[in-house]
């Protein structure tokens, strides 16, 4: 029988390893954007060039680490890359990743106060210390979840389980159809939680937005009103600050007052853009959010901390006591006036994430985080501007946080046409490994995004992206408008122009 050390592994090995891996991360940080940022395989092509089952016996780490550069990072779409402007960034920082090392060594799980007294508590102070760098009021207390789509989850839990006392002890059979009110504009996952909590793909009601596509005051009080006297129960609204597709923000004070007046739930979703409130020139786009009954922000989108990690602050946390807390005679514990994670969601099991963001914000402080944010904030106007300036190409107005939604739109050229030269450029652009950017939609047509929150991106990342944007336009001119089919349409996704790069070797 093999004799393993500690843990496993025998401490010099490990510690062998170790310093090697640690180099290795240095390195890969270091020359990220040596990399094309889109993954350079076909769909298929890791699985194939994987076993198909575990090895009988255990394998050196050598062979792990070699398979790991060859077969696994050729495979990697890099986020971690300066030039990653899809969707939102979600990088890494150093102090971030050591103190997810820590996470894995010490792999505590704080479910009861007693399985990690200092898991929970410095989970207290760090969502202390980010509450009060957002500029939320004290009234506020946090827990940590994976993401922003289970932060959310809960938080409508915590609402129904207020709004629809009826489903309590029977179920939803005996209670009146909920619903929950949001725009169009809303991410994909509020819907998720409504229905995933029994309320019903009909349990979202799409509220009219104005020219910002901001959620319309009067048409929400309508909606509510209007389903608050027939058999519906309106249970809670969800406003957006810095939706996904053009970061549009909500009225969130004039939404606050309907919510109150009407006895609702209201839930702000600020996952993405909520660490700028932070800057205080930004904080009138965050107005009435401190109204809220519940509120997400996503330390691993835009405050450089490795993912995941999303943040849910309540003013009231017995809420969430009151549609989770349940404690079977094992979990029992005798220490009064404490916390128990396991009371606050759905989950039992609870990751030691604090540590990570205390690291983070503990490594830049708070002057260093927001002088990152102005950066961005920076370059995305300067970004804003070109496009501004440049014929035949148009910028989605406003650009309130550091994201820039365009399209190129020359003169006679029709929807249809525009819509498949944008996401030829698109394809061209990611396909090249320079940049990737996504896109989006409005009214129906399609739109390019540059989502800038990479804690490595600079100037010449976000004017990089910008060149190759336009240079596609131009090589989409040179085929035609007519035929697409040609060099820019046959462009594959996932696959890339240039050669890979070899990754850095174990020191």
């Amino acid at each position: 029988m093999t004799e393993w050390g500690p843990g496993g592994m025998p401490p010099e090995e490990f510690r062998r390893w170790g310093h090697r891996f640690v180099d290795w991360v240095a390195d890969y940080l270091s020359g990220v954007g040596d990399y094309p940022v889109l993954a350079a395989v076909e769909p298929g092509e890791v699985r194939d060039r994987l076993a198909a089952e575990a090895p009988a016996s255990g394998e050196p780490v050598e062979a792990l680490f070699e398979d790991f550069r060859s077969v696994v990072l050729p495979g990697i779409t890099h986020w971690n890359h300066p030039a990653f402007f899809a969707y939102f960034a979600v990088s890494g920082s150093g102090p971030g990743i050591l103190g997810e090392l820590l996470t894995a060594a010490l792999n505590v799980n704080a479910m009861v106060w007693k399985s990690s007294p200092a898991a929970t508590e410095l989970e207290q102070v760090t969502l202390d210390w980010l509450r009060s760098f957002i500029g939320l009021p004290p009234t506020f207390t946090g827990t940590i979840n994976d993401t922003a789509s289970i932060s959310t989850f809960h938080a409508l839990a915590a609402a129904r389980e207020q709004q629809l006392p009826e489903a309590r002890p029977g179920g939803l059979a005996g209670a009146p159809p909920g619903r929950v009110y949001a725009t169009a504009e809303t991410h994909s996952s509020i819907v998720k939680a409504v229905r995933a909590l029994g309320l019903g793909h009909d349990g979202v009601h799409a509220v009219a937005t104005g020219a910002g596509r901001g959620m319309d005051p009067a048409a929400l009080a309508a909606a509510i009103d209007r389903d608050a006297r027939s058999r519906l129960r309106p249970v809670a609204v969800v406003a957006t600050i810095g939706t996904t597709s053009l970061t549009a923000v909500d009225p969130v004070d004039e939404i606050a007052d309907i919510a109150a007046s009407r006895g609702l739930w209201l839930h702000v979703d600020a996952a993405y853009a909520g660490p700028a409130a932070a800057l205080p020139r930004m904080r009138a786009h965050f107005r009435g959010w401190e109204r809220a009954d519940s509120i997400v922000i996503n330390p691993h989108k835009w405050l450089f901390t490795p993912i995941d990690c999303s943040a849910l602050y309540l003013r009231d946390p017995a809420a969430l006591h009151a549609a989770f807390s349940l404690t079977p005679a094992y979990l029992e514990t005798g220490e009064e006036g404490v916390a128990h994670n396991m009371d606050l969601g759905l989950a039992l099991g609870r990751r030691f994430r604090a540590l990570k963001l205390w690291f983070v914000m503990r490594y830049f402080g708070q002057d260093g985080l927001r002088a990152i944010l102005e950066r961005h904030l920076r370059l995305a106007r300067d970004l804003a501007d070109l496009v501004d300036a440049a014929p035949d190409w148009q910028r989605w107005r406003p650009s309130l946080f550091s994201l820039v939604v365009l399209r190129y739109a020359p003169a006679g050229m029709g929807s249809g046409r525009r819509d498949a030269v944008n996401m030829a450029i698109m394809e061209q652009v990611n396909a090249s490994g320079a940049a990737l950017v996504s896109h989006t939609e409005i009214d129906g047509e399609v739109w390019l995004r540059i989502a800038i929150g990479n804690i490595h991106t600079l100037e010449e990342h976000v004017f990089g992206a910008w060149t190759a944007l336009q240079d596609g336009a131009a090589e989409a001119g040179q085929a035609g408008w007519a035929d697409l089919a040609g060099p820019l349409r046959g462009v594959r996704r996932g696959r890339t122009t240039r050669p890979r790069p070899t990754p850095p070797e174990p020191p």
